[in-house]
């Protein structure tokens, strides 16, 4: 009897001792009845197929590997697995030819969507390639020849679609690295010009060219000394044959400055001997006294002036003449002198000039060389972004390439699509064991069944409850031998009602 619908372990006991024929009796009904139910379900056959990715056999260098397996399987998984793909399987293979009258096209879609499952290989535990190796693809169908046909197009879809994929990624990535490669070329011509016209509008003040400016500045400062010592010495020269051309004038010039006063005192003494005959006999107002009177006059002048200009050394305004080999060598070496003077001073003006040009060179060569590596840089990080779009463009097209030689990262079928012969649902050895379980579920549940309406009284708690009086003895159970219950029960036996 139950207090409140709980089972305590007294009673679970009894019932046990009562009623244990029900559990066994509960599973092999219930095990049986699962097994046959299996037996007449619709069968179902499951045709499985295993496919691995394999890597590329060239450089990782020529042909990049594709890390997103899992992203390029769901994107696959869900084209295969649309209208347009499974439809035409369905009409190839007369799939559900009973039931295309009642439902729509979507529907046997749908259905049939249902019945494949792929499902991604998990990489080995403890490998350093943690990349997907591939993925098993499994149909369910109510026929295991129909299904191993199913199996076989889904397979083969998905290599179709895979080789198409990667062609058109190859293709696409080709494309646009080579319109990439084009703005690229571009931009360095740009720059290659700007360090061009660079270079050319400050050639000589460059960084490299600084060295052999200060070697150039060396020997120019050396030439300049070298021309000034030699200007100098050409002015000495200058001054020492003019001083000795002015010698020999003045040798020359009073030479013939004594020879001409001695005729002009001869002439001044005959003319004013005929001045005074003259007088003699005539006037002073005489036109032959006053004629001689006036050649007189300038006679004296002349002599005058010859005596001065004897005395300041200019003898060529005071006579005129030939002059002698030593004075026309004298005047051909101070011509010669002056024009070496003018080509040393042209030589070192144009020294000077160069002088001041290379200072300003080396004086701008730090701003030039600022502006230089600007210019160096950008041209160099334009050269390198350029060599690299280059690069990968020839492997990106190289993996193109590839794609059709099917050298580069293919799926491989490593199980061919299976022919099942045993039905994969239902299975009659766990709707055995659920039977089974179900039936002891239930048998447990019959036993608490008896347990909540019986209603007899087994326990002094069972009389208070029932006849709600007080329990005021008991007769405890005596604990017999065996020998002492089997003699008991001969005697209670002989004994006669």
């Amino acid at each position: 009897m139950l207090h409140n619908g709980e089972v305590t372990v007294t009673e679970a006991k009894r019932m046990l001792r009562g009623y244990w024929w029900i559990l066994p009796l509960a599973v092999v009904l219930c095990g049986a009845s699962g097994f046959g139910v299996a037996t007449v379900m619709p069968k179902r056959y499951t045709s499985q197929t295993t496919l691995l990715i394999d890597d590329s056999t060239l450089p990782n260098d020529y042909v990049k590997a594709d890390n997103d397996l899992n992203r390029r399987l769901a994107s696959m998984q869900s084209q295969i697995m649309s209208r347009a793909s499974l439809q035409p399987i369905i009409d190839k293979l007369g799939l559900y030819a009973g039931e295309r009258q009642r439902l729509r096209v979507e529907d046997l879609v749908q259905r049939l969507a249902a019945a494949i499952t792929v499902k991604p290989l998990e990489s080995t535990p403890g490998t350093q390639n943690q990349s997907l190796p591939g993925f098993n693809l499994s149909v369910n169908f109510n026929d295991p020849r129909i299904a191993q046909q199913i199996c076989n197009e889904i397979t083969s879809m998905l290599m179709q679609h895979n080789a198409r994929e990667r062609e058109q990624h190859a293709a696409q990535a080709t494309s646009f690295l080579s319109e990439q490669l084009k703005s690229a070329k571009h931009k360095l011509d740009e720059q290659d010009a700007n360090l061009a016209q660079f270079k050319r509008r400050y050639l000589g003040s460059l960084p490299e060219e600084q060295q052999a400016n200060l070697n150039l500045l060396t020997g120019m400062n050396a030439q300049l000394e070298a021309n000034v010592q030699a200007l100098a010495r050409a002015h000495q020269d200058k001054a020492f044959n003019e001083s000795l051309l002015s010698q020999q004038q003045a040798s020359l010039a009073m030479s013939r400055l004594g020879q001409n006063t001695e005729n002009d005192e001869s002439q001044l003494t005959g003319l004013q001997e005929q001045l005074m005959a003259l007088r003699a006999r005539y006037t002073p107002e005489h036109p032959d006294v006053v004629k001689l009177e006036a050649q007189l006059e300038e006679l004296k002048k002349r002599i005058a002036s010859a005596s001065k200009a004897g005395r300041k050394g200019v003898g060529e305004n005071v006579v005129a003449g030939p002059e002698p080999a030593q004075v026309q060598q004298l005047r051909a070496k101070l011509r010669q002198d002056e024009l070496n003077i003018a080509d040393l001073t042209k030589r070192q003006a144009q020294i000077q000039d160069q002088i001041r040009s290379l200072q300003a060179r080396l004086e701008a060569s730090p701003v030039v060389e600022q502006q230089l590596k600007e210019i160096s840089r950008n041209y160099q990080t334009a050269f390198d972004f350029y060599n690299d779009l280059l690069r990968k463009r020839n492997q990106s097209a190289m993996a193109s390439d590839l794609q059709h030689q099917e050298e580069s990262a293919e799926f491989r079928i490593l199980d061919p699509p299976s022919l099942p012969n045993k039905p994969s649902f239902p299975k009659r050895t766990h709707f055995a064991a659920g039977g089974a379980a179900a039936g002891l579920v239930l048998g447990f549940g019959i036993m608490y069944l008896i347990a909540a309406f019986d209603k007899s009284m087994h326990t002094a708690s069972d009389v208070e409850m029932c006849l709600r009086l007080p329990v005021l003895a008991m007769v405890p159970k005596l604990a017999m031998s065996t020998s002492q219950d089997k003699n008991l029960r001969i005697i209670s036996a002989r004994i006669p009602d």
